[in-house]
């Protein structure tokens, strides 16, 4: 494992916010190394001084703390504690969970800081100023395999002391406390916590950040040096992919889960290993990386075979067992809906109902998967017991914090879990559908001709950019399919993508300019729609919004091919909405008109047409009956009511978005 340590950047951390910066500084190397941390996971802290109002001075713990993230903490994701009162906390006999948070907030020396972690009283009790904490891949990997903790000790010696799992908060302090009671922390590098991870610690930021990274490495390498041997042979590549199975399934999760939800399929050599392995349905169903993953992903996957609707059902039986064997009267049943499964010789499934939720699951099991094949080979993949996992996933701190995280992420987006792909996606009214759709939670495949559609939405998560011709049969068939491999299906269909062709009268008009016309404002939207109408039926309350025109139903001269297409296209509209209302799909148009920022309006275009009127500019922009200028994004807000279910009882309606045009009405 690099260190990621840099002098300059340090001593910067440490002029801009003194040790407390240097915590900082730290905690963020780690944070941003996936293979140490993962979303939220790890904690850091710092033993220091802080002043009263009465210019006293009292012994402080500075802690990560709760909803914090490693990777972009600043010094205000360190509540400051009062140390001396955690010390004293750690010689108690006992402490329910709840009398620990509350006597953590009563312990604040700033009543308006975050809650501090729960590990905060182990951080206290530990004598040394700098503490780091990270679920470690390697060394959790060789803590779940056969012999690990066996291995470990070898490994390490007496630098790390090795501790049995136990559950995170004050019955881990008072266990190493315990433990740790003639320990010679001069010399203990960590201490590492089977099934759960490691802490390192320093009386400097440097030092304990090292030893992480130094012990880190060690188990890195001993891994590969046991496994030297492995990995060598080749994974056959996956079948076709299924579409309509994989849609159909998230479909079924969704059932399940009470709610829309998206699917993604990891095909990477990973996963194909994974699920071409002889052992795929017990491993899968053995256990996580670390049990604080189970909050994310369940205590274990589902098995898909090639019914994976089937494998689905049986994942919830599975998993009400599961409940019923270990729960108590104060447990109520989460969803049974899994969050990872192996589809048997094609990949790994990940399920969540939402694209920030689907992230997480992604992240973790793109790490526990190599882990479960790397602990198999070690010897056999052996994390806790379904026993002890049920007591993470059910403990009242973690579902507290999934609670107050899904709060957080709460303004309503009313097309969460939903999928909707967009033609056109790069510019004008495709490129703020596209937007709105995401910010009201959708998660969006946007497609374009233009390759800088592939980028131009990458800060975006739930955004998709795939090229695509939607003339090219091929390319669209390839879209879709990176559509649905991605997000799980398809509910939303944008058809969008056209052009304006030049102005030609009929004595004019050249049969080029006619087919090209045709292809795109008409064939493409109705190869797109038949391809799309079996996800549909799949999806959840699906809907299509065709883009259509104020040419429709008032044509201009020198537009006969742009308006022949497009009035051809409203009764594709018209009759899509008779077919596939039976299914539940709404199919509707929006005719905008005067829309002056898409690439069809140049500024040299605007101010010509401005001069033939006599106008200005402005008041060309504003030549309709509202006086009012109409902008991609008004066209966008028209595609997400209908897109939505605000307008769910209508279909085969056409709706002008024109500021109002005497010749329409």
């Amino acid at each position: 494992m690099k260190s990621l340590w840099n002098d300059e950047d340090a001593a910067r951390y440490l002029a801009e916010g003194g040790e407390l910066g240097l915590r900082v500084y730290t905690s963020r190397l780690l944070g941003m190394n996936p293979d140490l941390v993962l979303h939220g996971g790890g904690n850091t802290s710092l033993k220091g001084v802080s002043d009263t109002v009465f210019g006293e001075s009292v012994e402080t713990l500075f802690v990560k703390g709760s909803g914090w993230d490693l990777r972009t903490i600043e010094a205000a994701g360190f509540p400051p504690v009062d140390l001396n009162y955690l010390r004293r906390l750690g010689t108690l006999d006992s402490l329910s969970d709840t009398q620990m948070m509350r006597e953590l907030r009563l312990a604040l020396l700033d009543p308006q800081a975050p809650t501090p972690s729960v590990e905060a009283i182990l951080h206290a009790l530990i004598p040394h100023r700098y503490v780091d904490h990270t679920h470690t891949d390697a060394v959790v990997t060789l803590s779940n395999s056969q012999g690990g903790a066996e291995r470990l000790a070898e490994l390490f010696g007496d630098e790390v002391l090795i501790l049995p799992y136990t559950m995170p908060g004050f019955v881990l302090a008072k266990q190493v406390a315990q433990h740790a009671a003639d320990a010679d922390w001069s010399s203990l590098r960590g201490i590492i916590l089977l099934n759960h991870g490691l802490f390192t610690f320093a009386e400097d930021a440097k030092a304990s950040y090292n030893a992480m990274i130094d012990l880190v490495t060690r188990a890195e390498e001993c891994i590969a040096g046991e496994l030297t041997d492995s990995g060598a042979e080749t994974v056959a590549e996956v079948d076709a992919f299924d579409r309509l199975a994989f849609a159909e399934l998230r479909r079924e999760a969704g059932n399940v889960f009470g709610s829309p939800v998206l699917a993604s399929l990891d095909t990477g050599e990973a996963a194909r290993r994974f699920s071409t392995h002889e052992d795929a349905k017990r491993l899968i169903a053995s256990g996580p990386l670390t049990p604080d993953h189970t909050i994310h992903t369940k205590p274990f996957g589902a098995v898909f075979p090639p019914d994976p609707v089937a494998g689905l059902h049986g994942f919830c039986a599975d998993y009400a067992s599961y409940f019923s064997e270990h729960a108590l009267s104060e447990h109520r049943c989460l969803d049974l809906m899994p969050r990872f499964g192996v589809w048997s010789e094609r990949g790994i499934v990940r399920l969540a109902p939402s694209v920030k939720r689907l992230r997480i699951v992604e992240d973790i099991v793109a790490h526990t998967i190599p882990a479960i094949l790397t602990g198999e080979s070690l010897g056999g993949w052996r994390p806790l017991p379904r026993a002890a996992l049920f007591d993470v996933e059910y403990w009242e701190l973690e579902q507290a914090k999934l609670k107050s995280a899904a709060t957080a992420s709460a303004p309503t987006h009313e097309l969460e879990g939903k999928v909707a792909l967009v033609t056109g996606a790069s510019s004008g009214i495709g490129c703020a559908a596209v937007m709105r759709l995401a910010s009201a939670g959708a998660a969006v495949c946007a497609l374009d001709i233009a390759a800088c559609v592939e980028s131009q939405f990458a800060s975006l998560p739930n955004v998709l950019g795939i090229r695509c011709d939607v003339t090219d049969s091929e390319q669209v068939e390839s879209a879709i399919d990176s559509c649905v491999c991605r997000f799980g299906g398809v509910d939303i269909v944008v058809s969008n993508a056209g052009f304006f062709p030049p102005t030609q009268s009929l004595a004019e008009l050249e049969e080029s300019e006619w087919e090209r016309s045709v292809t795109l404002n008409l064939t493409a939207h109705t190869r797109l729609l038949k391809r799309c109408i079996p996800l549909l039926k799949l999806g959840f309350d699906p809907a299509v919004v065709f883009i259509g025109s104020k040419n429709v139903s008032a044509p201009g001269p020198g537009a006969a091919a742009y308006s022949a297409a497009k009035a051809a296209l409203m009764q594709v509209a018209r009759i899509a909405a008779l077919e596939l209302g039976e299914h539940g799909i709404r199919v509707n148009t929006l005719h905008p008109d005067a829309v002056y920022d898409t690439a069809l309006w140049t500024d040299e275009l605007l101010q010509a047409r401005a001069n033939a009127y006599r106008m200005s500019v402005e008041d060309y922009k504003r030549k309709n009956i509202l006086r009012t200028e109409v902008s991609s994004v008004d066209v966008a807000e028209a595609v997400f009511l209908l897109a939505g279910t605000r307008l769910g009882k209508t279909t085969g309606a056409q709706i002008p978005v024109d500021g109002g045009n005497d010749r329409v009405i």
